[in-house]
């Protein structure tokens, strides 16, 4: 296994490693009509929630300093509210980005020290025990991705397709 710079992301790299294979099993074999189904109109669809998963992908790069933009920011940051009068890219698109910016997060977080992990980043939450800074922040985005994962797994079943799988595709380094 890689080793971080900072003993601090120890946790995170397998996190974020493990969310990559099952983010991609999460989305296996799902079709793109299925893909936009919600239940009684009340819940996200898989592609709003897989489209968030690459957004915060997205913003681990930007908090450590790379440069990629998601070209779905309107749609997606900060979680933003699923809006079935917008046109919401397919899975392809979503997955394409993913294994575009996925491989420079990981890159990212294997090369981010003490230093640049303690830097302030204000996030704004106001919570007293949550110390704002780049650390803490991509720990939230980690635990974010484990609720959507979680969530496309239920709506897999929701919608009546089989239940995700947990193989492993070692070809996948990030």
């Amino acid at each position: 296994m890689d080793k971080p710079k900072s003993l601090k992301l120890a946790v995170i790299i397998p996190a974020y490693r493990m969310h990559s294979q099952i983010f991609l099993n999460a989305l296996d074999d799902v079709s793109e009509d299925d893909a936009l189904k919600r239940v009684q109109d009340r819940t996200n669809h898989i592609v709003w929630m897989a489209g968030n998963f690459v957004n915060v992908r997205y913003a681990m790069g930007h908090v450590l300093g790379l440069q990629d933009q998601d070209p779905y920011q309107d749609l997606f940051f900060m979680g933003k509210t699923l809006d079935e009068q917008f046109n919401y890219p397919g899975l392809k698109e979503l997955k394409k980005n993913f294994h575009a910016i996925s491989p420079k997060v990981y890159k990212a977080l294997l090369e981010a020290d003490d230093t640049q992990l303690e830097e302030i980043f204000k996030i704004d939450m106001n919570i007293p025990f949550i110390e704002e800074n780049k650390l803490n922040f991509i720990g939230m985005c980690i635990g974010r991705e484990d609720y959507l994962v979680g969530q496309i797994a239920l709506m897999r079943r929701l919608i009546n397709d089989q239940g995700m799988k947990y193989g492993i595709d070692e070809k996948i380094g990030y």
